[in-house]
């Protein structure tokens, strides 16, 4: 069984944000987005977009390219649990 990643959001907010003393404000302005949108990220409501990936490279924190496989490993981790999907086989047997 896959083990959840953790939201990406939750590392902008502990490990960036938070290592470098700065109010979500301030991160926002620094990145170019708005404060409602970051937080809304940080808090796991939104993901990272690829804008806001290759924002957060040009800031010197991490690859873009880290960030969008970190939002996907969420994501699919997410649809994993998911058992709704109803699919049937494409190619019978």
């Amino acid at each position: 069984m896959m083990k959840n990643p953790p939201h990406p959001g939750e590392i902008i907010g502990e490990d960036v944000i938070g290592e470098l003393g700065l109010s979500v404000a301030e991160a926002a302005a620094r990145l170019g987005v708005s404060r409602v949108t970051l937080s809304r990220v940080i808090h796991g409501h939104s993901g990272v977009s690829p804008n806001l990936a290759i924002r957060l490279e040009r800031s010197g924190v991490s690859t873009a390219r880290a960030w969008m496989a970190m939002q996907t490993a969420y994501d699919l981790a997410r649809e994993l649990e998911d058992k709704s999907h109803d699919v049937q086989p494409l190619v019978v047997a």
